[in-house]
């Protein structure tokens, strides 16, 4: 079977709801838009479903000019695609500290209402730099909000793989991809250097550890002990539970549903 792409996602606003699409462009930060928004606390600290499941209820629509945020029992709230740098805060999210836009008082009240707690949306605009660990991703690689790699690729196999472990199968959502490829072995992607995808070179860097978010069901927001109980009897390093690899573009263009998947390296 031919090596394809099956699946690209977005995820606008960090922690929050994903979207499908058939085909969409990569920038300087990953894919175009892909956490370039996230919640922040009083103190500017990221917020996540980590300990807010509720976020996953929280859906966005990409319009012509905004993004439109939807979640039950509230308005729709709108924010423009390119917001104007009126007031900048700065925002912690993990080990970086950075320069960030302010969304106002309006998307503030509503996170804060939706969440019960204080907190407010923040914006990165194109002039902020945040570089990935330059450990595992190469000198100068951007990152968004992102956790600390501009990509998130999963093959359908290693899924089929767990699934066939659970008494409950689970959907790909839990895991919050960028990129699904279909046509390898299970894990394949785990041995893989250099890949490319329509046309777009992308190096594999370093495995994903998962964390609670994947036992938050990113449909109703309930959350259970899998799949990290399972993941943990035969995916654990260093004492961590690994599932996914981050990955790094190196070049900017366009992917599509069905583009064909190389191996390299």
């Amino acid at each position: 079977m031919t090596l394809r792409l099956t699946g690209i996602n977005i995820y606008p606003i960090k922690s929050c709801r994903g979207i499908g699409l058939s085909e969409w462009e990569t920038d300087a930060f990953g894919l175009r838009l892909d956490r370039r928004w996230m919640v922040v606390d009083e103190a500017g600290t990221f917020i996540t479903q980590r300990t807010h499941p509720r976020m996953a209820l929280i859906t966005v629509r990409v319009g012509d000019d905004v993004l439109q945020i939807d979640a039950p029992g509230m308005p729709t709230l709108e924010t423009p695609l390119r917001p104007s740098v009126a007031v900048v805060t700065q925002v912690v999210v993990w080990n970086f500290a950075g320069p960030s836009t302010w969304l106002g008082e309006a998307a503030a009240l509503w996170f804060t209402e939706f969440l019960g707690t204080t907190c407010s949306l923040v914006h990165m605009g194109d002039e902020v730099v945040r570089q990935a660990n330059p450990l595992f991703a190469p000198e100068a690689t951007r990152v968004s909000f992102t956790d600390g790699y501009p990509l998130l690729l999963i093959s359908e196999e290693s899924l089929a793989d767990l699934n066939g472990r659970l008494s409950q199968p689970l959907p790909m959502n839990r895991f919050r991809p960028n990129l699904v490829v279909a046509g390898a072995k299970a894990y394949d992607e785990d041995g893989w250097g250099k890949i490319e995808i329509g046309g777009i070179p992308l190096q594999v860097v370093k495995p994903c550890f998962r964390c609670a978010i994947t036992t938050t069901d990113q449909v109703t927001a309930e959350r259970g002990q899998e799949p990290l109980r399972t993941l943990a009897t035969y995916r654990r390093r260093n004492g961590e539970v690994m599932f996914g690899q981050n990955v790094v573009h190196e070049t900017t263009g366009r992917l599509r549903v069905g583009d064909t998947v190389r191996p390299l390296v």
